[in-house]
């Protein structure tokens, strides 16, 4: 289900005594706008993104260019955005027909991409690298990652569901799915975080901290990191202070999130009725002996075929059934109405609330209380400044996100430094640490089962207390139940603390020749405690009690680079990179889960020691993995009009096995800039860039959901056949 997220949104500058306040709201009325997107040549644009201003409402241009979005004010703004054109702005102001020409951003081919242990101008480019910068979306509110990146050409983002729907964020595609294999994220691209592998999650980046972000589509580009890179790259570079007097940023966005489209199972009562008439049916059909037709209460030796239209509503019979004859179906009860004899039949019993409440009218819409209108809340500032020896960004951040299900709601506090310090005019070093701590939500709630509750059965008692049972224990059903009465005799305490954390060291040496040295330790804390009290009614001793899990999590990785680039006679320009790189990852859990907690189990998740030994269990899991490889790559370009990349990258990792421990991942790709010809510089006013490439790539895929896959052998009895794929290769 994706939530829809509408409301108000404001954001505020402050630079030195200068502030800034806007504010948007949105307004009822609402109208469908379409359109056609192309280039200047006329050519549909396919994935254009197409954002009302100030919302989340958006939409993309299929394969004709074509789009449709619906806006809420009719002073709506429309912003029309696509990697390597120029942003647009247009007013809907009463328009229904908004067709769009995008324009080229020339300036972009002179910016420079991260590509991997390094970085190149955007014309100097053999592979597919696509460049986002979040700053020309800022006045969208992106309120994640992920949201940064959507209409990113190429890549495919989805909205967050369940716990990810306050947490924001959703699952990332580049280029589409890649493995029929799915666990251990083997379908997600690499994150890169300032040069270093990022193993934890993207909410832990703030959107506002991140200066660019470059995507790396193809197998060539990609191929710098091997066996890691077979669902594409996308490289995250924070933000870092810039010369000048110190700029403070404050940003605040609150909003309000709702269900979108969900399906009701009935919107009316009388749908619900209807919907146990087609139930009760089901077994009466057959060929009707008269008319030959497959109908109701027809088929041979059914009990109701004696007693057609038997669970119809009294009220719609057909003029075969006289009402009298309906009654007569059935033994009923001196004077009881014909709901109360129709609803029996139906399943509902004699004297019990749920009769009682469809008697008098009396409903719960469960799927109301089920969801709400969530209220979100964003603040971050930043302090950041340079000077000719030291530049430095300082962050901040608060988020408080409540989903549109009632059990989901998302707290984290972010922090982030990021310091570079000139030593010399030939040692520079630097530091990036990155803090989170965050709560993952309420106790679930079992959602299908508490929506399929009947709109007869009591969400409250008449003293106005929860009912365990909506059902009030008159029908053997267990799969409806009540949250909002668990959630009274339930503790729960959830979420992590992580710290990311970049060391590095800058060494320029002579003949262009430079050497970096970067380090990144990863420390991350989870805790998860559970408590189910005694005090719940109708609970077995042997199922309640307390559940206490703490998990460590210590991450290394390392890189040694060093980068010759040297220009001759202005036309020929070489660039040599050589990476050797390090990993180490360990994880040490321990769990405790224990029941009938006596004498008292007033201390909730605080005691564990007072378990009964017999029914309580104790589990621990820990695991180490360790990767190293070695990378070479060779660029040369003439005269800015012919480019060449070759790279090879050999790959280890403890989790491919001692028989096949390494593996060789080579690309190449060559790259022709026909603009810059002198024959063509006739046709410049048509066309002011563009390239023809050619490009090779092997990349691997070395994503598990258990590293010991390797050993599965090993295990006693009967093990699952799982097929997987070590190795995927992408030829573009």
């Amino acid at each position: 289900m994706k939530n829809k997220k509408e409301g108000f949104t404001f954001r505020v500058g402050l630079f030195l005594l200068l502030v800034t306040f806007c504010l948007g709201t949105v307004q009822a009325q609402s109208s469908k706008i379409t359109g056609y997107v192309k280039d200047q040549s006329g050519e549909p644009l396919i994935g254009v993104n197409v954002m009302e201003k100030g919302t989340t409402n958006g939409t993309v241009t299929d394969l004709n260019g074509f789009y449709s979005i619906v806006v809420k004010a009719s002073n709506a703004v429309l912003n029309f955005s696509y990697i390597g054109y120029k942003n647009q702005e247009i007013s809907v102001a009463g328009k229904k027909l908004i067709d769009v020409t995008m324009k080229d951003d020339s300036e972009t081919l002179d910016e420079v991409v991260v590509v991997g242990y390094g970085t190149m101008r955007k014309k100097d480019l053999t592979g597919s690298v696509v460049q986002v910068r979040p700053d020309k979306i800022a006045n969208e509110n992106p309120k994640t990652v992920q949201d940064i990146l959507r209409g990113t050409p190429g890549l495919v983002v989805g909205y967050g569901e369940g716990d990810a729907g306050a947490k924001g964020g959703g699952e990332m595609k580049i280029r589409g799915q890649r493995s029929v294999y799915t666990d251990g994220g083997h379908n997600n691209p690499l994150i890169i975080l300032d040069g270093m592998f990022f193993q934890g999650e993207l909410s832990e980046i703030n959107p506002d901290d991140i200066g660019q972000i470059d995507v790396l589509k193809d197998a060539s580009a990609a191929a710098v990191y091997g066996a890691q890179a077979a669902n594409g790259v996308i490289i995250i570079t924070t933000k870092k202070g810039k010369k000048g007097k110190p700029v403070v940023n404050f940003t605040a966005s609150v909003g309000l999130t709702q269900k979108a489209a969900y399906r009701d199972r009935w919107q009316t009562t009388d749908e619900y009725l209807q919907h146990y008439v087609d139930w009760k049916e089901k077994n009466t059909y057959g060929v009707n002996a008269e008319t030959g037709e497959y109908a109701a209460y027809s088929r041979p030796g059914n009990e109701y075929t004696s007693k057609p239209e038997y669970f119809r509503n009294p009220n719609n019979l057909s003029d075969a059934v006289s009402l009298e004859q309906w009654r007569n179906y059935s033994t009923n009860r001196e004077g009881e109405s014909d709901l109360s004899i129709w609803a029996r039949r139906l399943g509902f019993r004699y004297d019990t609330a749920l009769l009682d409440n469809l008697l008098s009218g009396k409903t719960v819409d469960w799927q109301d209380e089920a969801f709400r209108l969530g209220f979100n809340q964003d603040y971050n500032v930043s302090i950041s400044g340079a000077g000719d020896k030291v530049d430095y960004y300082m962050s901040l951040g608060y988020l408080r996100n409540e989903g549109a299900f009632v059990d989901d709601t998302y707290r984290a506090i972010r922090a982030n430094l990021k310091l570079n310090a000139k030593v010399t005019n030939w040692f520079e070093v630097g530091a990036n640490i990155n803090f989170q701590d965050r709560s993952d939500g309420e106790i679930g709630m079992d959602k299908g089962g508490f929506m399929e509750n009947s709109p007869y059965a009591m969400l409250k008692d008449e003293n106005g207390n929860y009912t365990q049972d909506p059902l009030m224990y008159q029908y053997d059903r267990a799969n409806e139940t009540n949250w909002y009465f668990e959630k009274q005799y339930i503790q729960l305490e959830k979420g992590y603390t992580t710290l990311n954390t970049i060391f590095n060291a800058k060494v320029k040496l002579p003949f262009n020749i430079t050497y970096q040295f970067n380090i990144a330790p990863r420390f991350q804390f989870f805790y998860d405690r559970y408590f189910t009290s005694a005090e719940r009614p109708n609970s077995n001793p042997n199922d309640r009690g307390t559940n206490r899990e703490q998990a460590k999590r210590f991450n290394w990785s390392l890189n040694n680079t060093i980068t010759w680039d040297q220009t001759f006679a202005n036309k020929h320009h070489v660039i040599l990179t050589f990476v050797q790189e390090a990993e180490e990852r360990q994880y040490w859990s321990d769990r405790i889960e224990a029941r009938n907690i006596l004498p008292s189990d007033a201390l909730g998740f605080h005691n564990t020691q007072n378990g009964d030994k017999s029914v309580s269990t104790f589990r621990t899991d820990d695991n180490h993995q360790t990767a190293d490889a070695l990378m070479a790559r060779a660029f040369y370009s003439y005269d800015d009009r012919y480019m060449v990349t070759g790279t090879i990258r050999r790959d280890g990792y403890s989790a491919f096995g001692a028989n096949n421990p390494y593996a060789w991942f080579p690309s190449g790709g060559i790259a022709w800039s026909f603009t810059n010809e002198d024959f063509f510089q006739k046709y410049a006013h048509i066309m002011n860039s563009g390239k023809l490439r050619v490009s090779y790539g092997k990349n691997g895929n070395r994503s598990l959901e258990n590293p010991y896959e390797a050993l599965a052998n090993l295990y006693p009895g009967v093990v699952k056949c799982k097929v997987i794929s070590l190795l995927q290769v992408t030829y573009i």
